[in-house]
């Protein structure tokens, strides 16, 4: 009996030691990479290039952590210590990671003094855990003061990923009000990846008071996260100058237009003359033009930006792109039916649509079938 359970544990040694060498080697990887990989030389890069490097310090101090794990084995020689070294590096990482992605949506969320704040929690929150942890005696004090530092740390972590997701839902609506096309989904990633971290940070926090046994659950998880964060890093560099540019546009016309128009109150006079140039563009099917802005639009009918966007929301109840998107839609139908000689990717052009998978994803959306199945019960 006692060789089977020696003969056990030594097996949940071997899985949680090959998990720790996997998970540490592609950490290792990732974080170096992303601290030293090259990136175009524009200058609009560098705020990439400062969140990548930040997300490579992130992965770095998580793998710091690992190793400690894996070469000195500290949660078997003193649960303790390695119990308040998580929940420290825990804490660091949380900042880290949420800042290096919000930094990506919002270049000037780096600040000298968010940095000391933060820095001034991590070191407050890892003295006060580790005293709790490794002076007070096992007593009713000591759970208490685990359950108000493991609240501490997920009351922080939510707080982080609240301000993310915040970011992340003006950005996207900005691209919305802004754009025809959907900008928002090459950002995409980062609601998704945000959500994950929320689960994953909360599990390892909670893993981290869990037997030995289930330890490796926490770094094999871990695994599909960093690829997942990698992959999706490198795929966003590509659409970065283009989102980037559009942030900067948008966001210098947000500040510059209402010192403009401050003075200026709009009325139903103003929507009459909008009324009247937009009934004229859209007879000449205007929208049909690809990567069609709100800006030029505003420039064609002669008039503010910030009126147009007033007037669509309050007329169509919707953003500009899903304004755009449904005129599209209802002058691709009249081709599907008017036209059976053209082809579906030609209809999805010719309407406007910069990519045919997108046209069929929200064709299908609304009319819950394909447009070719479509066009075919229409006959």
């Amino acid at each position: 009996m006692i060789l089977g359970i020696y003969l056990c544990y030594m097996d949940y040694i071997t899985i949680y030691k090959y998990s720790l060498c996997v998970a540490l080697t592609l950490m290792s990887f990732f974080g170096i990479y992303f601290l030293t990989a090259p990136t175009p030389e524009k200058p609009i890069f560098d705020n990439y290039l400062r969140s990548r490097r930040i997300m490579g310090v992130a992965i770095l101090v998580l793998a710091v952590n690992y190793a400690v794990h894996l070469f000195y084995g500290i949660r078997f020689i003193n649960v303790k210590a390695a119990i308040s070294m998580n929940l420290s590096t825990y804490f660091l990482s949380y900042w880290l990671f949420s800042s290096a992605l919000t930094a990506l949506l919002d270049r000037f969320y780096l600040t000298a003094r968010r940095f000391v704040t933060h820095i001034s929690l991590w070191i407050l929150f890892t003295v006060l855990s580790g005293t709790i942890l490794l002076v007070f005696p096992e007593n009713y004090m000591q759970k208490i003061g685990l359950l108000i530092m493991a609240s501490w740390l997920f009351i922080y972590g939510i707080t982080l990923a609240y301000r993310l997701i915040k970011t992340y839902r003006k950005a996207v609506k900005l691209f919305d009000d802004t754009h025809s096309d959907h900008i928002g989904a090459y950002i995409h990633w980062l609601s998704i990846f945000t959500y994950w971290a929320v689960i994953y940070g909360v599990s390892c926090g909670l893993l981290t008071f869990l037997p030995d046994k289930y330890i490796y659950l926490w770094v094999i998880s871990s695994i599909p996260f960093y690829i997942y964060l990698y992959c999706s890093y490198m795929n966003y560099q590509i659409f970065y100058e283009q989102v980037e540019n559009i942030l900067e546009t948008e966001i210098s016309s947000e500040q510059i237009e209402p010192q403009e128009n401050e003075q200026v109150i709009v009325t139903p006079s103003c929507y009459t003359e909008i009324e009247k140039n937009l009934s004229e563009w859209l007879d000449s099917k205007g929208y049909v033009s690809p990567g069609l802005t709100i800006r030029e639009l505003s420039d064609a009918l002669h008039t503010n930006r910030t009126y147009l966007s007033t007037y669509i929301k309050a007329t169509y109840n919707m953003s500009f792109r899903d304004w755009i998107t449904g005129l599209r839609l209802a002058h691709a139908k009249q081709m599907l039916t008017e036209h059976p000689e053209l082809t579906v990717a030609g209809i999805s052009e010719m309407s406007g649509f910069l990519s045919q998978s997108y046209f069929m994803k929200i064709f299908k959306e609304q009319e819950g079938c394909s447009p070719a199945r479509w066009r075919k019960s229409q006959i």
